[in-house]
């Protein structure tokens, strides 16, 4: 059987996946491989983002991030289920972020 793509799924598949990636990166910080628990950590994130409201993201809008840093984001655009713009404060290049990184 084929996988259906995160952009597919309904509200309860995608809060199960998530389910399933959360216990994956519990088994695999258990087993100290933290390279899959990162790989598992973002794909948390990116499901995560299909279930924010992108209607809720105003363009031009600084927001903080939620990845337990300081750090603020400017949303300069949406594309699907990524806010691009600049980090506050830094001289880095243009950036997407997947949009369950902002606080809304």
């Amino acid at each position: 059987m084929e996988q259906k793509k995160l952009s597919e799924m309904s509200e309860p598949e995608l809060r199960h996946e998530i389910q399933g990636y959360k216990e994956k990166m519990r088994k695999a910080e258990m087993n100290g491989i933290y390279n899959e628990y990162d790989v598992y950590q973002s794909k948390v994130i990116i499901a995560e983002s299909y279930l924010v409201d992108r209607t809720k993201i105003e363009l031009g809008k600084i927001y903080k991030l939620n990845d337990g840093s300081n750090n603020y984001f400017k949303v300069e655009r949406l594309k699907g289920v990524f806010a691009w713009g600049f980090r506050i404060n830094s001289s880095e290049p243009e950036e997407g972020l997947p949009v369950a990184l902002l606080k809304l």
